[in-house]
């Protein structure tokens, strides 16, 4: 199941698919918070982001960027993963990424998400690119050290965008 509410992207996504010649994929448009009740052995949520990762290629974000902004997206990805991580069967696997640089929206999603469930970080790791260590303080807020198994890509690092992503396991019920 692939899920947006962009037509923009719903409609790449689906000439992609057809493209690649992939049959198995239903595509739904649910805002992320509002997914119905299935249940998921893995899922991979590229939240909605500012984009800061992506200036190289969208000077434009500098534009529309401000904290206001940022505040309302991490409050977003916060509802969104926590949603996700409802929808995942036990011993499942929740992929969490933007293409942001700005730890509001990464490892404090990732740190509420910790602090909310019993949810367990697995290192993160894509050995062809360089990458650094998460950021474990901002702001005078101390994130959890579990954090450290997360991933950031700088864009000068690789000549790529930037991103982050955090692996995420449910737990079994006890």
């Amino acid at each position: 199941i692939a899920n947006d509410i962009k037509w923009d992207r719903i409609k790449a996504l689906s000439m992609n698919l057809q493209r690649c010649g992939v049959s198995n994929t239903m595509i739904t448009i649910y805002k992320g918070e509002k997914f119905p009740e299935i249940k998921f052995d893995k899922i991979l949520l590229d939240a909605p982001c500012s984009g800061t990762g992506t200036l190289q290629k969208s000077p434009d974000t500098l534009r529309i960027y401000n904290p206001e902004m940022i505040k309302k997206l991490s409050y977003q990805q916060k509802r969104m993963i926590m949603k996700a991580y409802s929808l995942l069967k036990p011993n499942g696997t929740l992929v969490y990424s933007t293409c942001s640089l700005e730890p509001e929206e990464n490892e404090s999603v990732i740190d509420s998400l910790l602090e909310k469930t019993d949810a367990e970080l697995e290192k993160a790791s894509l050995p062809k690119l360089n990458s650094s260590p998460a950021v474990l303080e901002f702001e005078g807020k101390k994130y959890n050290s579990e954090i450290k198994k997360c991933l950031r890509i700088w864009p000068q690092d690789n000549n790529s965008e930037g991103f982050f992503v955090a692996k995420i396991r449910k737990n079994e019920p006890r």
